[in-house]
């Protein structure tokens, strides 16, 4: 077995350049880390570029056998722990990591219109919030979300951890102009609903079927532009004195009204 142990190693600058997102977008590629998210990739058949493991965890048996025995069918690198070190983005790194491609941008831009709701996110740019919405948007069994460009980049490591393994599942529509995709969304039949405290409208007693649900910017809200187009307002009731919620959180509220309504 050979293992890279030198920092200089193309293979390890090339991965390393991939926490930087303009790398990400000229290669299209970005790191998956941790046993659960490989173990997520290779089920969901994601396309794995390469696998890396610390050599000192593929000896002391922290990753599981079935996994080891798995990782070997794809292009896999040895390196040692001071170099994995290096390139992971944790503080207790599980020994192993994965360079994920990117779906093709063609795929990535086709809205399907066969759902009953369409998610869009706004310039939601903390990756935490990102990653938990994406979660959120897979739980609810939707296969895809919109984002426009002054949202984080949903390729963010942080981002890819916080999905938990959702990110392998939804296509992630990533809009050059959020404008011009929502006129394309109307044109398909479809509502734009936003969020917004200055309605009296209800998120209980909204029509949920064939809306393009907008979720804007955390401290914003959602964009003046957006907010003309929308031909709904929708807000959650609070009851105390609290006048906003975590992006995550609202979104979570808004999709599982939907659930709620699917299983009645």
């Amino acid at each position: 077995m050979q293992v890279i142990t030198s920092k200089d190693n193309e293979i390890i600058k090339n991965i390393k350049k991939l926490k930087e997102k303009k790398y990400r977008d000229q290669t299209g590629e970005y790191i998956i880390e941790g046993i659960k998210l490989v173990e997520e990739a290779i089920t969901e058949n994601a396309k794995i570029s390469k696998i890396v493991v610390c050599e000192d965890c593929e000896t002391d048996g922290s990753i599981p056998k079935d996994l080891m025995y798995e990782i070997a069918k794809y292009d896999c690198i040895y390196v040692s722990k001071k170099i994995f070190e290096a390139i992971s983005d944790v503080s207790t790194p599980q020994g192993i990591l994965a360079v994920i491609k990117k779906c093709s941008e063609m795929s990535q831009q086709e809205i399907l219109y066969n759902e009953d709701i369409i998610v869009v996110l706004d310039g939601v740019q903390d990756p935490g919030n990102l990653g938990t919405i994406l979660r959120t948007v897979d739980s609810v069994n939707l296969k895809q979300i919109i984002l426009s460009q002054k949202c984080a980049d949903p390729y963010n490591p942080k981002v890819v951890r916080s999905t938990m393994g959702a990110i392998f599942r939804l296509n992630i529509i990533e809009s050059k102009n959020i404008i011009e995709t929502l006129k394309e969304i109307k044109k398909n039949k479809y509502k734009i609903v936003t969020t917004s405290l200055e309605t009296n409208e209800s998120i209980y007693t909204a029509d949920l079927n064939r809306k393009a649900i907008i979720i804007g910017n955390e401290a914003n809200g959602v964009s003046k532009e957006v907010l003309e187009m929308a031909n709904e307002k929708v807000k959650i009731p609070m009851l105390g004195k609290t006048e906003s919620l975590n992006v995550a959180v609202a979104t979570g509220i808004i999709l599982y009204e939907y659930v709620r309504r699917k299983m009645e």
